[in-house]
Formats: C-alpha cells, sequence, structure tokens
C-alpha cells in the first residue's frame, strides 16, 4: 500500500515516475584586472538547474501529491527511501553533500535543507568509507538549526518540493571518487602544515589590529608557497607523476562576481586555477592535492576580512553623510581582489625564486593543471563584470588589500 501511494503521489506531481536529468557542468573561469576584472564562462553544454517556482498547474500537481502521501501515514518510510535513492544518484552525476545543501539553500527555505540534511545523513551512513573531504561536509549539517514539527500535509508538501529539486539537477563533471568506489589509503589526522595556516588565519580574522592581521596573512601565504614547493620537490622524486586534482568552493550571492574573482587570484597565485559557474552557486578550483584546501582556506579567510574592511569603510562614509551603496560594496570587493591578487602571486614568486631547480617542476605541474582544467572546462568564455563603479569603494578596497595583505613579517619592507 504505501509503495503505490508514493508512487501514485510521484505519478501526481511529475506526470510520470521521476528519473535522473541529463545534463553538464558549467563554470566561469575568473580572471582579476583593472577596474574590476572579468570572469571566464563556459561549460560542457551550459546548462543550468532551472526553475523550481512552478506554475499553476505544477501547484495543483503538488498538493493532490501532498494530499496522498499525508494521508497515508504507512508511506513515510518508502518516501524517505526514494529520497535516498535520489540522493544516491546525484553522488554518481559528480554531486557532493555540500553541493546539495548549497542548491537547497539557493532554491528552497530552511525545512527543506533539514530534509536534505537527513537523506544525506542517512545515505553516506551505509558506507564504511567516505571520500576525502565529505566528512567535513557532513559535519557542517549538524550546524543547522532546528525547525518546528509541520503537520503532515506541510510536510509532505516540503518533501515533494524537495524531490522536484533533486531530480532536475545537471550532471557535473566529478571532482573525486563516490561513496563505493575504490579510495586512497586514509590519511592521519590534518597535515601539519593544514594546521598551522588554519591557525594563522584563525587569528587574521579575530584580531582588531590591521598590522597584526596583515603578518599573519603573510605568514599563511608564505607557508603555502613554501609546502607548494616541498610538494614539487617530492614528486618529482616520486616514481610516477601525480595528476590534478579539483574541488568546489561555494560562491554566494550578493557580489558574488567580486569573490568568484578573489577566489581566481587565491587560487591562480597557488598554482591552481577556479572556474566559476554562476547559474549553480560555485567554483570548480583545479590543482595538485597539496594546494587544494590551503587555497579554500585562505579564500574563506581573506572574504572574512574583506568584509569586516568592507563594513568599517561603509561606517566612515556614513559618518561623513554618505549612503551606503550596492556600487560602493562592488567596487570595494573588486578593488579587494584585484590587489591581493597581484601581492599573493608576488609572494609566491619570490619564495619560488629561493629554489631555481625546481621551477621547471612547477611550470610543468602549471602545465598539468592547465591541461586538466582544459579538459573539464573546454568551453570556458571571458565576460565582463556587470557592475556600477564606485571611485569611493575602489580606493577604499585596494587599502583593505594592503592592510591585509602581504609585508614580508618581521620586516617593513613591503611586497610588490
Amino acid at each position: 500500500m504505501s509503495e503505490s501511494t508514493v508512487a501514485e503521489a510521484l505519478k501526481a506531481l511529475y506526470g510520470a515516475e521521476p528519473g535522473p536529468r541529463a545534463g553538464a557542468g558549467g563554470g566561469a573561469r575568473g580572471r582579476s584586472g583593472r577596474r574590476g576584472g572579468s570572469a571566464r564562462a563556459g561549460s560542457r553544454a551550459g546548462s543550468r538547474a532551472g526553475s523550481h517556482t512552478g506554475s499553476y498547474g505544477d501547484d495543483r500537481a503538488l498538493d493532490t501529491a501532498a494530499s496522498l502521501l499525508a494521508a497515508d501515514p504507512a508511506a513515510d518510510a518508502e518516501l524517505a527511501r526514494r529520497g535516498e535513492e535520489f540522493v544516491r544518484s546525484l553522488w554518481a552525476r559528480g554531486w557532493q553533500p555540500a553541493d546539495l545543501v548549497r542548491m537547497a539553500r539557493r532554491e528552497l527555505a530552511d525545512e527543506h535543507v533539514r530534509l536534505l540534511a537527513d537523506l544525506v545523513r542517512t545515505e553516506t551512513a551505509r558506507y564504511e568509507r567516505l571520500p576525502h573531504r565529505w566528512q567535513g561536509q557532513l559535519d557542517a549539517l549538524d550546524d543547522l538549526p532546528a525547525g518546528p514539527a509541520p503537520d503532515r500535509f506541510s510536510y509532505a508538501t516540503a518533501v515533494l518540493e524537495l524531490y522536484r529539486l533533486l531530480v532536475r539537477l545537471p550532471r557535473l563533471d566529478a571532482v573525486g571518487p563516490v561513496p563505493g568506489e575504490a579510495l586512497p589509503p586514509p590519511t592521519a589526522g590534518e597535515p601539519r602544515m593544514l594546521t598551522r595556516i588554519r591557525a594563522l588565519l584563525a587569528k587574521a580574522e579575530a584580531t582588531p589590529y590591521p598590522e597584526e592581521a596583515e603578518a599573519l596573512t603573510a605568514k599563511a601565504q608564505e607557508l603555502m608557497a613554501r609546502h607548494s614547493l616541498d610538494e614539487a620537490g617530492l614528486a618529482a622524486a616520486g616514481p610516477a607523476p601525480e595528476t590534478p586534482g579539483a574541488l568546489r568552493i561555494g560562491v554566494d550571492a550578493p557580489y558574488e562576481q567580486a569573490k568568484a574573482i578573489l577566489l581566481d587570484a587565491v587560487a591562480t597565485a597557488n598554482h591552481c586555477r577556479a572556474v566559476w559557474n554562476e547559474s549553480l552557486g560555485f567554483s570548480t578550483v583545479v590543482g595538485f592535492e597539496a594546494d587544494l584546501d590551503p587555497v579554500e582556506l585562505l579564500y574563506t579567510s581573506l572574504l572574512v576580512q574583506g568584509t569586516a574592511a568592507m563594513t568599517r569603510a561603509e561606517a566612515e562614509q556614513r559618518a561623513g553623510g554618505r549612503k551606503r551603496t550596492k556600487s560602493f560594496r562592488q567596487s570595494f570587493l573588486l578593488a579587494y581582489a584585484n590587489r591581493l591578487g597581484a601581492r599573493l602571486a608576488a609572494t609566491s614568486r619570490r619564495v619560488a625564486a629561493e629554489a631555481p631547480t625546481l621551477l621547471p617542476v612547477l611550470a610543468s605541474r602549471e602545465v598539468a593543471v592547465g591541461a586538466r582544467t582544459d579538459e573539464l572546462f573546454p568551453e570556458t568564455r571571458a565576460t565582463r563584470v556587470r557592475a556600477a563603479w564606485d571611485e569611493a569603494g575602489w580606493n577604499h578596497g585596494t587599502s583593505a588589500a594592503d592592510q591585509a595583505g602581504l609585508r614580508t613579517p618581521g620586516t617593513r619592507g613591503e611586497i610588490r
């Protein structure tokens, strides 16, 4: 009885039993530049997640399907099982837990995110081991706030709205293995270098003193550059060449273009490439494994520091009688990304110059990263940032980047 109720409800909603949607992942490759920079956009097929707002006919079908489910409490287990199947199919289509949660937050509401989190937890509990980075994404689900218990009709409606989103998601290029596949041997704990970088950036975010934040952030970037150099040397002496990997990082509104350019600046300075998918709200960072997690850490920290600096700059503007404007904030973040990109790259070049014998190795690794990026995103295109320019915002953003940026710790000389 319960299986037939669920099948009837899904048929009422979709007109037929839902199945995986064919599609392809897309992206935009960020490029920082003068007066706001540009982004390189593209995909294999330029797919979008589609519209989830629904027409009047869709709403009537949704009400009919939800009424069927609400009248049959015995159908709940079968309904949950169907949801787990949808989630499992998305792993095979390139999605990861954080990607699904990001889409649910963009398209739906908190109650849908909570339902999705329960499905993801239940589905992933089936596996003895999960791919690298998945456990951190699952741990983030524990931070979701609890919500009120809905009535049966509201619960069924929310579940069906979530499933309607899940079956419409396009296929993405895989950025790692999926649960159930053969996985590399697990590593014990976090690498010591990554722990040190995390601690430095946490202190930089917490300190109220710009000069201290500047020194801490500079030290973190220097550690990243030296670690990348060490890994390149080890790889060159290894028995087999390492191949580049990839990860996805959320790039959320507002001011997502500026954020994508900032991420590209961090990635490029650390021997990676970033490709932005505007429609799905993330960038794919391509690079060697030792560089990927540090890039995410530094980008997240610089975004926190930049947002705090922007808030302080706006307070100064208001004190001077000027109202907050979207163009001010957009110009601030674009200038911040533009200036930081140049300074981060300067630090990486300085560290690399200290080991000239490894420069050919670094060059070959950058070629490999570029080739892998082109393989994943063969149809990228450059697009200009769509924003009004504000001179005060640009100047404040440049100044904030200088404060959060790179001065050699323990010296007075700036790295340019």
